[in-house]
């Protein structure tokens, strides 16, 4: 865990717990290289413009990140943290430095399964954003994972389908990718499957009535790619479809970019 390219201290990450405000990417490391890596730097100077007002050197970013993978495995799961440890909830309106936070993680080996979802009403504050502030997504997996699900799946106030609690979801009808329409965090690696399929991309506001006329689902995560859905509640899928092997071969032959 570094701070700006040094070992990050205890006082300096004290405001991650206390005001907890700020926004990250995380991202798959694959000897030195990351798919979509353009894609996550444009979406940190992004969110520092929207949450900071200030410019983001996402060049420097690369530099602590390349850092931070020095002694790391050739498989690793990178989230960057942007934050100003100085910020706390008496100054929140002060002029802002953000710090940048790098942590790493081993990356899960073999191909995650299929996930269980269950629906439920609720929307992120500032879903554009991939902020930090994630009590309500979070509170609402646990509920479902106490259920027995494997995650939640987010419902608008009008029962439109948003996204699932940290992934997108995205369905399969006919030889249609299906999106729902809503507003919710783009993810990256949904960007890049849009960018090279030849299949039919569509956005649609859907219910979870409308589930039933789709084939197959599947969720995308930068850090674990493209993993089948088997069920929104008691609505089931096959998990080996056509379809979704061929995205994930997609996926997969993408090349990464250099850190």
């Amino acid at each position: 865990m570094e701070l700006n390219g040094a070992p990050a201290e205890l006082g300096q990450i004290k405001a991650l717990a206390l005001t907890n405000y700020g926004h990250f990417t995380s991202m798959l490391v694959e000897n030195g290289r990351v798919r979509g890596l353009s894609q996550h730097m444009q979406r940190l100077a992004r969110d520092s413009h929207q949450l900071f007002g200030v410019d983001l050197d996402t060049d420097q970013v690369r530099t602590y990140v390349r850092q931070a993978l020095a002694a790391a495995e050739r498989r690793t799961v990178v989230r960057i943290t942007v934050y100003d440890p100085a910020l706390d909830l008496g100054t929140i309106g002060a002029d802002a430095s953000p710090s940048v936070l790098i942590t790493t993680r081993p990356a899960g080996t073999g191909q995650a399964g299929p996930l269980r979802l269950q629906a439920a009403a609720y929307r992120r504050e500032a879903p554009a954003v991939k902020h930090i502030g994630l009590f309500g997504a979070l509170q609402r997996r646990r509920a479902a994972q106490r259920e027995g699900y494997d995650d939640v799946l987010f419902l608008n106030p009008d029962g439109t389908i948003s996204e699932i609690a940290t992934s997108n979801i995205g369905f399969i009808r006919n030889d249609q990718i299906v999106w729902p329409r809503s507003e919710w965090l783009t993810g990256v690696t949904m960007t890049l499957l849009n960018q090279v399929t030849d299949e039919q991309v569509v956005s649609e506001a859907l219910t979870i009535s409308d589930l039933r006329n789709m084939d197959a689902a599947f969720a995308t995560n930068a850090a674990t790619g493209i993993r089948p859905v088997r069920s929104v509640d008691a609505i089931e899928w096959p998990t080996e479809h056509e379809m979704i092997n061929k995205l994930r071969e997609l996926y997969v032959d993408i090349p990464g970019e250099k850190i």
